[in-house]
C-alpha cells in the first residue's frame, strides 16, 4: 500500500513539473547588436605603407626668406628613427621632443581595435546607437523571445565617425599609414585601421610647408587620422589650392573604387583643410574655391597681401594658430583682421622655449599646437559643439589656458560667432 502511494506521488510531482515548463517559458536571453567595423587592407592601389620620422621643423613662411631662422636638427624621439632636417627650410620653434603619443601606439582604451561606443554620434547630437534599439524578451511568455528585438525602432547614427576619447592632446585609435600615394603618387594617406561600418569619415587634407616634404609632418597627420578622420597630406602646396582640390578629386575615385579600402567610407562633403605655412595659405584657398571643404585651419601661415578671410564663404569657417616670435605673426594677424563675415579664430602661442627664434616660433603649430587643429577639426567637421567655449568667449581652453604638456599658454580670440 505504501508503494503505490510512494508511486503516486511521484507521478504527480512529474506531472506538475511539465506542466510549469508548459505554462511559463523562460526568456531568452538577447545579444544587443554590436556595431560593426571592416578590418583595413590594401586593396590592389600598390600603395605602400612605411614608417617615416617626424623630424620638429616647418616650411618656408608666406613671402619670407628661408634666412629668417636657424634650423637646429630637431626630431621627434616618438617615433622610429631620425633624420636631418634640411638647412634651408626655417626651424621649429619647438626645441622640446614631441609627444610620446604622436607615435603609432594605441592606448589601452582602444586595444588596438575601435570599440563599439566609438561609433557613437558626437555629443552635440543626441542619437541613439542601432545597439540600444535591442527591446529585453517579454516576461510573460505570452510571445517568443525572438520577437522582442525591435529592429524597426533602431536608428543609424547621424553624423561622421569620430573616436570615442576626445582627448586631443593624445593619439587614439591605430592608423594605416601609406606613403607614395595620392592623385601624383607623392602623398601620404592616412585613416583609422578599423573603418566603420555604421557612419562615414571626415576628410582632412594636410598640407606641407615650402620646401617641405609631407612625411615630416607625420605626427599630426597620424594624430588626426586616430580621432577618426582619413588624412591626405599633399606633396607640395602652391597655396593656391590646386594640389588640394586634386587630392580631394582623387579621395572622391577611392571612394567610388569597390577594390579601394575606402570604398563608401568617405563624406565628401565634410572635408576640412589644414597645413603649414605655405599649407596654411594652400588650406584658406580651398576654403574659397571649393564647396567640399567647410573650413580652414592654417597653423603658422597668413595671407601676405591685405588678408584672405574676408573672402572665406561665411557659411564656413576658419582659424589660424601661430607662434609669437614666428615669421608668419604679422601675416596671421592681418588675415584674421580681415575677416567680416566668416567665423574666424586667431590663436597665439606664447611663453615658449628660449630656442633660436626666442620663444614659439614658424614650427610652433604643427608639433606643440597640434592639439588645437585636432579640436578645431572635431568641432567643424564632427560636431562637437561642446568644444565651442573652448575657443569662443574670454576665458576658453584655447583663449587663455595651458598648453597642455608643453610650457606656455595659449591666446585666442574669435569673431563673428552667433
Amino acid at each position: 500500500m505504501k508503494s503505490k502511494i510512494l508511486k503516486c506521488a511521484i507521478v504527480a510531482s512529474a506531472l506538475a513539473f511539465m506542466n510549469c515548463s508548459d505554462d511559463a517559458s523562460l526568456p531568452a536571453i538577447n545579444n544587443p547588436e554590436s556595431l560593426a567595423f571592416s578590418s583595413s587592407f590594401d586593396g590592389g592601389d600598390g600603395l605602400s605603407s612605411s614608417a617615416v620620422t617626424n623630424p620638429d621643423m616647418g616650411g618656408m613662411g608666406p613671402g619670407e626668406s628661408s634666412s629668417s631662422a636657424g634650423s637646429p636638427d630637431v626630431v621627434n624621439p616618438a617615433l622610429s628613427s631620425s633624420s636631418a632636417v634640411a638647412s634651408d627650410v626655417p626651424a621649429s620653434s619647438a626645441d622640446v621632443p614631441g609627444p610620446a603619443s604622436s607615435a603609432d601606439v594605441t592606448p589601452a582604451s582602444s586595444a588596438g581595435a575601435a570599440p563599439a561606443s566609438s561609433a557613437v554620434t558626437p555629443a552635440s547630437s543626441a542619437v541613439t546607437p542601432a545597439s540600444s534599439a535591442v527591446a529585453p524578451a517579454s516576461s510573460s511568455g505570452d510571445a517568443p523571445a525572438s520577437s522582442a528585438v525591435a529592429s524597426s525602432s533602431s536608428e543609424a547614427p547621424k553624423g561622421i565617425f569620430l573616436a570615442d576619447n576626445k582627448e586631443e592632446e593624445k593619439d587614439q585609435l591605430k592608423v594605416v599609414y601609406k606613403t607614395n600615394t595620392g592623385w601624383n603618387n607623392g602623398g601620404i594617406l592616412c585613416y583609422p585601421e578599423k573603418l566603420s561600418d555604421t557612419q562615414k569619415h571626415g576628410i582632412v587634407v594636410w598640407g606641407p610647408g615650402g620646401g617641405s616634404k609631407p612625411e615630416e609632418y607625420e605626427g599630426i597627420i597620424r594624430r588626426l587620422a586616430s580621432h577618426g578622420f582619413v588624412v591626405i597630406a599633399l606633396s607640395e602646396s602652391p597655396g593656391d589650392a590646386s594640389q588640394a582640390i586634386k587630392a580631394l578629386d582623387w579621395l572622391d575615385k577611392q571612394n567610388k573604387d569597390t577594390n579601394s579600402p575606402l570604398y563608401g567610407k568617405l563624406d565628401m562633403n565634410v572635408v576640412g583643410c589644414s597645413g603649414h605655412s605655405m599649407g596654411g595659405l594652400e588650406s584658406e584657398q580651398a576654403a574659397i574655391k571649393d564647396k567640399r571643404v567647410i573650413t580652414a585651419f592654417l597653423n603658422n601661415s597668413g595671407d601676405k597681401g591685405a588678408g584672405a578671410f574676408k573672402n572665406i564663404p561665411a557659411t564656413k569657417t576658419a582659424a589660424v594658430v601661430f607662434g609669437e616670435k614666428g615669421m608668419e605673426h604679422d601675416n596671421a594677424i592681418r588675415d584674421y583682421n580681415s575677416a567680416t563675415t566668416v567665423p574666424a579664430c586667431m590663436i597665439e602661442m606664447t611663453g615658449g622655449p628660449r630656442n633660436s627664434e626666442g620663444g614659439y616660433g614658424h614650427g610652433s603649430g604643427p608639433w606643440d599646437g597640434m592639439a588645437a587643429t585636432i579640436a578645431w577639426m572635431r568641432w567643424h567637421l564632427g560636431g562637437e559643439d561642446f568644444r565651442k567655449p573652448d575657443f569662443v568667449g574670454t576665458s576658453g581652453k584655447y583663449i587663455d589656458g595651458n598648453i597642455i604638456g608643453k610650457q606656455g599658454k595659449w591666446k585666442g580670440q574669435c569673431k563673428n560667432f552667433n
